[in-house]
């Protein structure tokens, strides 16, 4: 497979600086990683947030993008798991070689998963940071950037295991709140409780929520739904109203899940056993080193028995220049329960 030395990214130029289309080179894949030509990167909201603000990135330009799905067109040294022509998804990180907002990336191989003949590439680069946020925020370690440490439902045991109990799901609608229900309902939980808008409703059953809750009402209402004790609830607003709502659903022992860091005190959890954990939607941290790559190795069978589908997808044309104005979009919140996606390979 012809591969070319040089490729078209998207950089911001400095610190809070402009995005910019140009040439760069292509990056060559290390022992145990592989080169990915990337046929579709999807968007998140925390990349036009380290562009404005200033955060994540030192080093200058910076490419950016973490959701990628495309085609193995070269393997480094000792890497079995996938082979050249391979379709693959993975998340990349905010480091040139690796980030995704370019036409060839790089991937450790226990990272990536396969892609099932069913699913587009489009479909596939809009599961992995979205994935991420809710596997680890629910089966991650209970500690900070981990999660409520329950048993996933590939380990031995995990399926079904949370029969006949709740879980409150905030924001089921959102691209990280779809993989938490999905999630909630392999691992057997019921009632799945969420708030979503009510034009939502068909796509959050769909999914497996049992309660869809219109988010304008009172939050304190959720807890009229299940007379069993609330031990999981899933933030995935995580505004200050909603974590402090979330809080105060908690039963005793129970665990808040953030996908933002709180907002303020939120009372006495400690003497209540009540934890409050911000996850950290990524694998490339060591907290959710062994978790994320367990849950790549299992992913694909997961999206072929669908137990696990991806969100809705737009595809923005234009490949890689068109990303800056898809942003501008998702800061004035005309994206709802669907993911932006674009192909690099449409770059010039």
């Amino acid at each position: 497979m012809s591969i070319p030395t040089h490729q078209t990214a998207l950089f911001v130029q400095e610190l809070r600086g402009a995005w910019k289309v140009s040439s760069t080179d292509v990056p060559k894949p290390g022992p145990g990683e592989i080169l990915i030509r990337v046929e579709a990167a999807s968007l998140n909201p925390v990349d036009w947030k380290i562009q404005m603000y200033g955060v994540a990135v030192t080093i200058f330009p910076a490419i950016l993008g973490s959701d990628s799905a495309g085609t193995v067109v070269e393997v480094g040294e000792g890497v079995t798991r996938v082979a050249v022509g391979d379709r693959v998804l993975h998340q990349g990180y905010y480091h040139n070689r690796i980030a995704t907002f370019q036409q060839y990336t790089v991937a450790n191989e226990k990272r990536v998963a396969k892609i099932p003949p069913k699913l587009s590439f489009d479909q596939a680069a809009a599961i992995p940071v979205a994935l991420s946020a809710a596997a680890f925020g629910l089966y991650g370690t209970k500690v900070q950037q981990g999660g409520a440490g329950l048993t996933a439902p590939w380990r031995e045991g995990g399926r079904g295991k949370y029969a006949g109990q709740p879980i409150v799901v905030l924001g089921g609608a959102s691209s990280v709140g779809q993989y938490v229900i999905q999630l909630a309902k392999v691992s057997g939980f019921s009632p799945i409780i969420t708030t979503v808008s009510p034009h939502n409703n068909d796509l959050v059953t769909a999914l497996g929520a049992t309660h869809p809750v219109d988010r304008a009402l009172p939050l304190s209402e959720l807890k009229a739904i299940t007379s069993e004790p609330i031990s999981v609830v899933f933030d995935a607003v995580s505004s200050a109203e909603t974590q402090r709502a979330g809080y105060d659903l908690l039963a005793p022992g129970g665990t808040l899940v953030l996908v933002l860091d709180p907002v303020g005190s939120l009372g006495a959890g400690e003497k209540e056993g009540r934890s409050v954990i911000s996850t950290y939607a990524t694998v490339h941290v060591e907290t959710n080193r062994e978790i994320g790559e367990e849950m790549y190795e299992h992913l694909e069978a997961f999206l072929e028995s669908g137990d696990l589908k991806p969100n809705l997808v737009e595809v923005v044309p234009g490949g890689l220049a068109s990303i800056p104005e898809a942003f501008e979009r998702m800061k004035k919140n005309q994206v709802s329960g669907q993911k932006l996606v674009v192909r690099p390979t449409e770059s010039a």
